[in-house]
């Protein structure tokens, strides 16, 4: 099995980066070989940080390994494992020929210019379109080709199920299990008084359903994941479900729910 790492830059996580290879290293099958880079093609890539590292790992390494996390970040939504379970880990590994994988949707964006480029990206948390300044972003928004409002306010933001618990649940968005295919549109401070309307609420959308925002502003900030940028004269931006996933490979059982309750309610 062909390994990549990706390490959130502190020596503590060199120092379990450097544990566990030397524990795979001691495997008397010598089945495990660390490559450094895509181009080597690895079966499995590890991420050891926090969920920062975890979404540098998916864009660095793409959609052909599977991914696990080792937690030693701030949070660890994405990651499976501490540090102190690096021998049980290592055993699972070594025991587990097929484990469970679970796929999680993306949000596939294709951002279009005045000048009549269109720039294909993805995420896998979220899309985040705000003004460049301190001014208010103005965007109208459509559903299928349909006008469905426009927006007025700090922001909006496009997310994956599993994005759904990052910035989406700081602005009261839904949380979506990873199962649903499906992105959610959720407003950043909304400007709602008798001049302007917006439906200042969470939009769930299916997989065959397309959001579009036409931007008025001639300079926003566009987020993706951990990717941030100031952009010119943006027409439009739309969104939809991903055709590819990331895939996680799970050599223990912890469930999305699970998940959910130890990041924000147990800790």
């Amino acid at each position: 099995m062909k390994i990549a790492t990706v390490l959130r830059n502190d020596d503590f996580t060199r120092e379990v980066c450097a544990s566990l290879r030397e524990k795979l290293y001691a495997r008397p099958d010598n089945l495990y070989r660390f490559v450094d880079s895509p181009e080597e093609h690895p079966d499995l890539v590890l991420s050891i940080g926090g969920d920062g590292t975890l979404l540098e790992a998916v864009h660095q390494y793409g959609f052909d390994p599977t991914y696990v996390g080792i937690h030693t970040g701030h949070l660890g939504f994405y990651a499976d494992w501490r540090p102190e379970e690096l021998d049980e880990f290592v055993t699972a590994l070594e025991q587990t020929e097929h484990p469970l994988v679970a796929e999680y949707p993306t949000v596939q964006c294709r951002i279009h210019t005045r000048d009549g480029q269109t720039h294909q990206k993805w995420a896998l948390n979220e899309l985040v379109i705000r003004n460049a300044s301190l001014s208010t972003l103005v965007a109208c928004v459509y559903i299928n080709g349909d006008e469905f409002e426009t927006f007025r306010g700090d922001g909006l933001i496009v997310s994956s199920p599993s994005g759904s618990t990052a910035y989406n649940k700081a602005v009261n968005g839904a949380i979506v299990h990873p199962s649903i295919e499906a992105i959610q549109l959720s407003e950043i401070a909304s400007i709602n008084n008798q001049a302007y309307r917006t439906i200042n609420s969470s939009l769930v959308l299916p997989k065959h359903h397309e959001v579009e925002f036409i931007v008025m502003n001639p300079e926003i900030m566009i987020g993706l994941d951990r990717e941030q940028a100031v952009w010119n004269n943006v027409r439009s931006i739309t969104c939809r479900v991903g055709v590819d996933k990331v895939r996680f490979a799970r050599y223990k059982r912890l469930p999305f729910w699970g998940r959910v309750r130890n990041s924000f309610i147990t800790g």
